[in-house]
Parts: structure tokens; sequence; C-alpha cells
């Protein structure tokens, strides 16, 4: 297995593609899919409000050149629109290690089969290209249906970060932890296809 290589890929599942962020490709539909449901105005998120998308992008081209993330924005394959975003963060090549977060989907899409796919196409990246140790996932502990939705796709919760990141409106976050292991992935994954 090559190891880490931070670098521009598609993936796709024929229902699913993930493309690495592009402004100029994804901008506009990524800013209906963040109006799909007002998600900036959601106080355990922190999605963009479409008119800063242009600094969202910026900050996820520096993270990816600097070798730190690989941002997609999520398409639903039947209709070819753009229904969100996902990336990996918090790429550690040395310990083998990566974070699946910053992940927004329209409220349309929501609870469908985008976000599922959308994480079985990254953890078989993660794991199958990467061959990495551990992918970790970590949400606002007040965000019950993503707790709900990270461990649904088979993650195991390993504790809470208290007093973890301070939000936009100065509230005090404590974040969960998740993760799933290269020794759980076989059978995380074998469930997450039959699923």
């Amino acid at each position: 297995m090559p190891g880490i290589v931070v670098e521009e890929t598609t993936l796709d599942s024929g229902r699913v593609r993930l493309e690495t962020l592009d402004q100029d490709r994804h901008q506009a539909g990524l800013a209906e899919a963040i109006r799909d449901g007002d998600l900036w105005r959601i106080p355990v998120t922190t999605v963009p409000h479409p008119e800063d998308l242009p600094a969202f992008f910026a900050d996820a081209a520096a993270a990816f050149e600097e070798g730190r993330e690989l941002a997609f924005a999520t398409i639903d394959v039947a209709s070819d629109q753009i229904v969100g975003s996902t990336r990996f963060r918090m790429i550690e090549v040395a310990h083998r290690r990566v974070e699946i977060g910053f992940t927004f989907i329209a409220a349309s899409h929501q609870r469908t089969h985008i976000n599922t796919g959308a994480k079985l196409l990254m953890l078989e990246h993660a794991f199958d290209t990467w061959d990495v140790n551990r992918v970790e996932f970590l949400t606002d502990y007040l965000n019950q249906p993503s707790r709900n939705a990270i461990a649904r796709i088979g993650a195991k919760q390993e504790g809470v970060l208290r007093n973890h990141m301070v939000m936009r409106d100065g509230r005090i976050r404590d974040s969960v932890i998740f993760s799933i292991t290269n020794e759980e992935w076989p059978e995380t994954r074998a469930a997450l296809l039959k699923g």
C-alpha cells in the first residue's frame, strides 16, 4: 500500500460522487445546498453562510496545499446535484490517522443514501488506498442527529473532549470523538454494504 498521498481525486459509487472541492465548479451548487435548510443557522454546526463561501474555498485550498485536508463537493449522481460537502481533516501521515468531518448536507438530502454513501467512499479510500490505522469523527455533544449518524455507520464512541471548541455564538462546545480502526474496517464495510 502506498500510504497517505494527499492529492486531488474523485470517489464515485454510482449513486454518490465526491469531487475534490473546486470554487469555479462547485460554489454556486454548494450555496444552494446550504440554503436548503438554512444550514448556517444550525447552532451545533459550523456551516458557512453562502456569502462566506469564498473564504471556505480559500481555507480548503490552503489546507490541501499543506497536506492537512482534502475537501470534497458531495454530489447526488441521479440528479447531478451538489448536495453538500465533506472532507478528510487532521491528516497525520506519520501516524496513519485521519478524521472525516466538516460534513454538511442539504436538508432535502439528509437521512437518505447520501451521507452513508459518502462515508463509505471515504472510508474505502482511507483504509484501502491510504492504509490508515484509524479514522476519527468528531461532533458536538449537543448534536444528537450527527452522533446517531456516526454510530449508524459503525464508528465506536471513545469519549467526550470537554471544553473542546468555542462555537461562533461563544458557547463552549464539548465534542464527542468516535473512531473506526483498521481491524474493525472489514466488518464495518460489510455492514455498510449490506445496509
